[in-house]
């Protein structure tokens, strides 16, 4: 099949289009191009084809409606005014020679352009009157005539590098047309003809005066090059900001590092929607979150726009952000909300501005919570811009382990503010997060445990300078330290950083009806010989007959890797501590309560994204229905199911279990041994000496080797458990 439409896939480019018509076409006597976009970077692609060409015309075509809107908002009126026109071309020019890549070949590019404009082998001119979108190139040969046509191209590709589909630009999609027909040619012509009398000339000095304003001006001194330099790398990181200093609460310290980590930040919300906030514990995420905020309040259309600011935080730390957004004069203006009550918000397109604290819990896109989050920070905000669109909302992630995620977990959180087709730091951001997840499920695989941790290392080190460090403002404790500048005012303000030591043991003394009871403790969790814990609250999809089971894919892994989980939880808390033991004993015992309950009632309510325990136990059962119908309708994880849906044994293990719970949550007031010796202890506020750290590890070597023979001697091998030593 011929057509004569062709795009930019793979070779069939524009300028693979113009290099085939002018090696048949030898003798070409005039290339006219009618454009919207006039730019010098991408001219040199094309300029050896037009070495034997004796007259260039390009007519660029200026956006007047931009022009208008422009004066129209200075109260001035825009008429075809030739010097406005001119200047326009003049700022397009210079903004494309500041914003091209530094490559010889590009730089060569722009002025060989300008050479062969000053020398009017190329004519320029700039139409004042029209909106001009048409793009045609219409080349006609010596002795243009009806046997001798020509060609005519037309579509939407412009004079650029991208447009015409060089090699080493990212290419546009286009659409064209190649015409050999006298006619059309004549028509094109005639049409060009009119333009170009309508229009006015770019002068060639006013072009070589562009160059004198560039870097490309050969009489630069070294110095100028480096402070150039600077403005480009740092931007408008370099301009200072007297109102962020003073406007500080009096309560506030001054310190270098946050007010350098609120430019960065605020930067970056400004050039891509949001960015990641992930500076280490302890470093004042929220005070600088705060101080962005402010900053945005007072910059976000103030004072005629009021802007409104949603603080998502987890229950525990929602009276500090409470205080600092207190202390910074935005508590009028701010909503703080619980990470969990995201289905509360009903009107998400009142918020201008998203804070996420503890961001990376919502990294999960098949959670229902990520589903509310997304639409939170997706749903444009009522503010108008002067185009007359609704200004799309700013996103600030809060979370000092952005890249400690899967891929896709890292592709859900980015997404929150990024465009997934048209990203500002990658372009399509969906296709490069597909190809890193392809690559990580194909390391995992990867029967050499070293070569899959280095497959998977590479993926993250290509998806952390890609990806997020240009999205990421973070700082660790120890490059404060390295850089003098904060060093210098972290010791003028007295700010000291604790010194964190290796972690040591630390052993206790059981008496004989502890131990006992230690020993029976942990045979009802690890259920050794199948008389301890079921877990079957955990297990219950696997329960489900077939025909039900069949909805969860993996229903019998998930159960299981869910149930040893648990077990694993409450095996390791014993050992670390007895407050957190008993806390997830309760949260045991009360989910298994829980269903006990369903299964009484008579419906059972699978729903892994309602908190169906809460409902349960708090006797909100009419909620939970109507949360229940609600949800049917985008969850299709729900089942609402009776007793007889289970096969036999899952109620038997949840009375079971219930038994167990109270049993061992009855004797856990028992458990409190005494620490044999503990020379500083965990959270002490001073080091342990050289010398007490030597006795205190010659003292564990020689207790665990008491241990050793004591077992030999019973027959018995050593549970490596030191801790449970009766005698030191």
């Amino acid at each position: 099949m011929t057509t004569k439409f062709f795009t930019n896939d793979q070779a069939n480019t524009l300028l693979n289009k113009f290099a085939g018509i002018f090696a048949h076409n030898p003798d070409i006597a005039c290339f006219d191009a009618l454009v919207g976009y006039l730019r010098a970077s991408g001219y040199f692609a094309l300029r050896h084809h037009l070495d034997n060409v004796p007259k260039i015309r390009i007519l660029v075509g200026i956006d007047v409606d931009a022009l208008l809107v422009r004066q129209h908002r200075k109260g001035l009126l825009q008429l075809a005014d030739s010097d406005k026109t001119l200047a326009e071309v003049r700022g397009a020019l210079r903004q494309d020679i500041q914003s091209a890549p530094y490559q010889k070949d590009v730089e060569a590019g722009i002025l060989q352009f300008v050479r062969d404009v000053a020398s009017r082998r190329i004519e320029t001119r700039a139409h004042p009157t029209k909106k001009l979108h048409a793009k045609v190139y219409i080349f006609r040969p010596t002795g243009f005539c009806e046997h001798k046509a020509g060609a005519v191209t037309t579509g939407s590709s412009n004079l650029t590098a991208a447009g015409l589909g060089t090699e080493d630009a990212k290419r546009n999609y286009e659409f064209n047309v190649l015409l050999h027909d006298y006619d059309d040619i004549l028509f094109a012509s005639g049409e060009f003809q009119k333009l170009w009398d309508e229009s006015n000339e770019v002068l060639p000095a006013a072009v070589k005066g562009i160059v004198h304003d560039s870097y490309l001006r050969d009489d630069l001194t070294p110095f100028e090059l480096y402070i150039k330099f600077l403005i480009e790398f740092f931007g408008p990181a370099i301009e200072y900001d007297p109102n962020a200093e003073s406007d500080l609460p009096k309560s506030i310290k001054r310190l270098a590092y946050q007010s350098d980590a609120v430019t960065d930040g605020w930067l970056k919300l400004q050039k891509h929607g949001g960015f990641f906030l992930a500076d280490v514990v302890g470093l004042g995420k929220t005070i600088v979150a705060a101080r962005i905020a402010k900053k945005f309040y007072y910059h976000n259309g103030f004072p005629t726009h009021r802007s409104r600011i949603l603080v998502i935080t987890p229950p525990a730390i929602r009276e500090n952000w409470e205080e600092a957004l207190d202390q910074f004069g935005l508590d009028d203006c701010t909503k703080v909300l619980n990470n969990g009550s995201l289905h509360k918000v009903r009107d998400p397109e009142r918020y201008d501005l998203i804070i996420v604290d503890e961001a990376h819990k919502f990294r999960n896109d098949t959670a229902g919570g990520y589903d509310l989050l997304q639409k939170l920070c997706k749903t444009p905000t009522k503010r108008r811009l002067p185009d007359g669109s609704f200004a799309p909302k700013r996103v600030i992630l809060v979370s000092a382990t952005p890249l400690n995620n899967r891929p896709a977990d890292i592709r859900n959180l980015v997404l929150l503010f990024q465009d997934g087709k048209d990203s500002t730091v990658i372009g399509n951001l969906q296709h490069f997060f597909a190809q890193r997840i392809k690559e990580y499920d194909a390391a995992r695989k990867l029967p050499d445990h070293h070569e899959a941790k280095r497959a998977v290392a590479g993926i993250y080190a290509m998806i952390r300078e890609k990806v997020v460090h240009p999205l990421t403002v973070r700082r660790t404790r120890t490059d404060l330290m390295k850089d003098h500048r904060y060093k210098a005012d972290l010791d003028t303000q007295g700010i000291r950083f604790p010194h964190v030591e290796k972690p040591r043991p630390i052993f206790y003394r059981l008496d004989d009806e502890l131990d006992s009871l230690y020993d029976r403790t942990i045979g009802l969790l690890a259920s050794p010989n199948g008389d301890g814990l079921t877990y079957n609250r955990y297990r219950a999809i696997a329960y489900l007959r077939p025909e039900l089971k069949a909805r969860y894919q993996n229903a019998d892994l998930i159960s299981a890797q869910l149930a040893q989980i648990m077990k694993t939880l409450l095996v390791k808390r014993i050992d670390s501590s007895f407050r957190a033991f008993t806390i997830s004993l309760r949260n045991f015992r009360n989910n298994n309560e829980a269903m006990r309950r369903m299964l009484d009632r008579g419906a059972i309510i699978i729903a892994p994204n309602l908190g169906v325990s809460d409902y349960i136990l708090e006797d909100r059962v009419d909620e939970l229905l109507e949360a229940v119908e609600k949800a049917k309708e985008t969850d299709p994880t729900i089942q609402v199911c009776k007793p007889a849906d289970f096969l036999e044994g899952f109620r038997e293990g949840i009375e079971h279990d219930a038994d167990i719970l109270e049993e061992v949550l009855s004797n856990n007031h028992r458990y409190k041994p005494e620490p044999i010796f503990s020379r500083t202890g965990v959270g002490s506020l001073r080091s342990a000496t050289p010398e007490e750290r030597a006795q205190e590890e010659a003292r564990s070597a020689a207790l665990i080797e008491r241990l050793k023979k004591r077992a030999a001697a019973s027959g018995k091998k050593s549970s490596g458990k030191p801790a449970r030593s009766k005698r030191p």
